[in-house]
């Protein structure tokens, strides 16, 4: 057995009649570090998110889950344009804490649009190569929703709250149905981050009015 396949099957505990691998539950925990560093505003949750992406990422690479591992790699490097974002200070409000903002109707669009016009192109895809995905089209959902979820934290948008929330609906799920049962254990935790997140960055943004003007100029 090689090493990435023993990191994908190699049990920690069984719990309830489900297989808790030590892979899955060690990157969706860092997952829920980033998430909660995420709703402080810390720029530690880009390097916690790029080490659970790559975790994760060997997780479903092994389990050929290509929609999910594919997802993890874009986490990782979507993670590090983040941390590059925040690094430079350009999500920065002038008191030095970082702005978060309401999208413009106009950026809504754009997300909605991109959302839909990539599933359709990676759920395509999937569909003509069958080897890359067991379940194409949820598999592109998961996929270009996490692209547009990271897109808008990076840039301090609120809505990426509500976008994630949206991707593991059907993410989750799909891992717990395809043996990943700690991604779905932990999917209450994250319901419960994203409504305390979203609600948080939700009352920083009412503080800042002209963020959002100048997120948009941006």
């Amino acid at each position: 057995m090689n090493a990435l396949n023993w990191l994908g099957t190699t049990e920690a505990f069984t719990l309830f009649g489900q297989h808790i691998l030590w892979s899955d539950m060690v990157g969706n925990t860092m997952g829920l570090i980033a998430l909660a560093l995420g709703w402080r505003r810390s720029i530690w949750t880009w390097p916690a998110q790029l080490l659970s992406g790559a975790i994760l990422f060997l997780t479903f690479a092994a389990g050929h889950l290509s929609g999910n591992a594919g997802k993890q790699l874009v986490v990782v490097i979507v993670a590090l344009w983040g941390w590059r974002q925040w690094s430079l200070g350009r999500q920065r409000a002038q008191d030095g804490t970082l702005a978060v903002r309401f999208a413009t109707w106009r950026e809504r669009g754009y997300l909605l649009g991109a959302a839909a016009l990539g599933t359709l192109a990676v759920g395509g895809l999937f569909t003509l190569f069958p080897s890359l995905s067991w379940n194409p089209w949820p598999d592109a959902y998961i996929f270009v929703g996490t692209i547009v979820a990271m897109y808008a934290q990076a840039r301090g948008m609120v809505e990426f709250w509500f976008a994630w929330l949206l991707v593991d609906a059907v993410g989750v799920p799909l891992a717990y149905t395809s043996g990943y049962a700690f991604s779905a254990f932990v999917y209450v935790i994250y319901g419960a981050l994203v409504l305390w997140g979203a609600y948080d960055w939700y009352q920083r943004s009412r503080t800042n009015p002209a963020t959002a003007l100048e997120g948009a100029t941006a």
